[in-house]
């Protein structure tokens, strides 16, 4: 079965629920990575970006904590 995709706005709200979730700290030199591995392993409303939390660092959000050690593990050598 399809699954209905949500509008922008409904992933907007959904993330209010459940942020700051598990946040995950990165090198902000593999933004482009990190957001592709996100888009590629979960749902849109499942993880957030915020960039430049700190010098050099992007802080990544996720719904589920264990999407977050999936995350940490295929970067573990870029944490912040």
């Amino acid at each position: 079965m399809h699954k209905q995709q949500l509008k922008p706005q409904e992933i907007f709200e959904y993330k209010l629920r459940w942020k700051p979730g598990t946040p995950v700290a990165v090198h902000s030199d593999k933004d482009i990575e990190c957001r592709n591995w996100c888009i590629q392993n979960l749902q849109r409303q499942q993880w957030a970006e915020i960039e430049y939390t700190d010098v050099y660092e992007h802080t990544f959000c996720f719904e589920h904590y264990s999407d977050a050690v999936k995350f940490k593990k295929e970067f573990a050598d870029w944490l912040g």
